[in-house]
């Protein structure tokens, strides 16, 4: 809960932004050109953060990177409430940019102190905290509405420190990693730890031998502290992973890498940063619903979270990753047909207008039902033990570069194929997404994260023979 709290905040640092464009371009006078910027570049910052969370949390370890989180959380969103110009916010927003590619660790160290058979539940907090954070967002948008524009918009982005003064005081009552504390040697701090979270202390051993082979380090070794430079050499790591991949490797990374782009190029950074703008073209005028109905859209989306927070130790990865993107694809029809007929009218009737936000509110909730969720955990538990750090910065690289792009195109594409065609397209990728999970992706459900490797290793050898 404590680690999931650097989620909440970028999700309520991205959200908050939906909102708070409206006044900052009535504020600052700014262009819809440089709105689509603003919305879209949090993301590529994000890439100074998840290339770099990788080698800090691999060298000072995973608590002590989300406390260092915690700061980098605290100092950006008071940068960008103090701004005074286009050029100050955009500093803000590349300090906060640097946290949010940092979340990679909280995803990382959830995965790690997670029991196998509560993992699908646990590796889901994150994601639930993100969703929780995007609608306390969307809810400061709206309770800060009625205030002066010059002040509206700068309380919206000042609450964003609160809760990363929680998340630092919280990770001193935090373990690490046990999985860490082997990569660096630590076998008696980390049978602690295990102790801690498992069932038995007969349990507890049994893991600890299980990450001690992975890490390189031989299961008859009892002792407390192992010198780590003999069995691990952390600049192999991009190697492994890029360079000169088994077989069993290159699969899984190009797997979490494919589901990771087509996650964020399904388009759902179009409607969690513009909202108000599609209600503002299906028909809706007022800023009161336009803010309030984005609110329901928030509310939706961490309400669905629950689905896979419950069902994903139960039924499976796959089964609500097939559900969730046959979902979102007739949602996004959907929207596209009823956005398309807007255009026929002076005046969009209302029963468009209501077709438009279920369409959204669909679209979301299933994308929270599956495949936002799920895509992140399933990445988390499939890599490696000593790839982990580093091959989950790059899938967050990846998924922030593509989740970039996707929200700095999104106006210009409306201007120049229409809105409509726009959401179209997003339901080609999320098709495609379907038929990528149905026959890519093995089910990971009930197993220990050190056998996952052996799944995708099976799946080679039946493609080789």
């Amino acid at each position: 809960m404590i680690a999931s709290i650097a989620s909440l905040l970028a999700g309520y640092n991205i959200g908050v932004m939906s909102g708070a464009l409206i006044f900052i371009q009535d504020d600052l006078e700014i262009t819809d050109v440089q709105i689509e910027i603003l919305a879209g570049i949090v993301h590529l910052y994000s890439l100074a953060g998840s290339l770099t969370a990788g080698w800090t949390s691999d060298y000072i370890g995973r608590r002590n990177t989300l406390l260092l989180t915690s700061v980098i959380y605290f100092v950006g969103p008071l940068i960008t409430c103090a701004a005074n110009n286009y050029f100050w916010i955009m500093v803000g927003r590349f300090v906060t940019g640097i946290a949010i590619g940092y979340m990679v660790v909280a995803r990382v160290y959830v995965a790690e102190v997670s029991p196998a058979a509560t993992r699908g539940f646990l590796t889901a907090l994150p994601e639930a905290a993100v969703n929780a954070g995007l609608l306390l967002g969307y809810v400061s948008n709206f309770a800060f509405a009625y205030l002066s524009v010059q002040f509206s918009w700068r309380l919206m982005f000042a609450l964003g420190s609160v809760p990363a003064i929680l998340l630092g005081f919280g990770t001193f009552a935090m373990s690490e990693s046990p999985r860490w504390l082997v990569m660096k040697g630590r076998l008696g701090k980390a049978r602690e730890v295990l102790t801690q979270i498992s069932g038995s202390q007969e349990e507890a051993e049994a893991q600890l031998i299980e990450i001690k082979e992975k890490a390189g380090i031989p299961r008859e070794n009892i002792d407390e502290f192992v010198p780590t430079q003999k069995y691990h050499h952390a600049k192999n790591i991009w190697r492994e992973i890029i360079i000169a991949p088994t077989p069993c490797v290159r699969r899984i990374i190009i797997t979490v890498l494919a589901l990771q782009f087509l996650e964020q190029a399904s388009g759902i950074d179009t409607v969690v940063l513009y909202s108000p703008r599609i209600f503002e073209k299906a028909g809706m005028r007022s800023n009161t619903y336009l803010l309030g109905t984005t609110m329901v859209v928030g509310l939706t989306k961490t309400a669905l979270i629950s689905v896979p927070m419950f069902l994903s130790d139960r039924v499976g990865r796959r089964p609500l990753l097939l559900s969730s993107t046959a979902g979102m694809a007739a949602s996004l029809v959907m929207l596209g047909s009823g956005l398309h007929m807007v255009g026929d009218f002076v005046t969009a009737p209302t029963w468009i207008v209501v077709v438009c936000i279920m369409a959204v509110l669909s679209y979301v909730g299933c994308f929270s039902a599956g495949l936002g969720p799920v895509t992140m955990a399933y990445s988390s538990e499939t890599i490696p033990l000593k790839l982990r750090a580093q091959g989950m910065g790059l899938a967050i690289a990846v998924n922030r570069v593509v989740c970039g792009v996707v929200a700095m195109s999104f106006i210009s594409m409306c201007n120049v194929i229409s809105i409509a065609w726009t959401f179209y397209i997003y339901a080609m990728i999320v098709s495609f997404a379907f038929v990528f999970v149905y026959f890519c992706l093995p089910e990971t459900r009930g197993t220990n994260l050190e056998d996952i490797e052996v799944l995708f290793g099976k799946k080679e050898d039946e493609r080789e023979g």
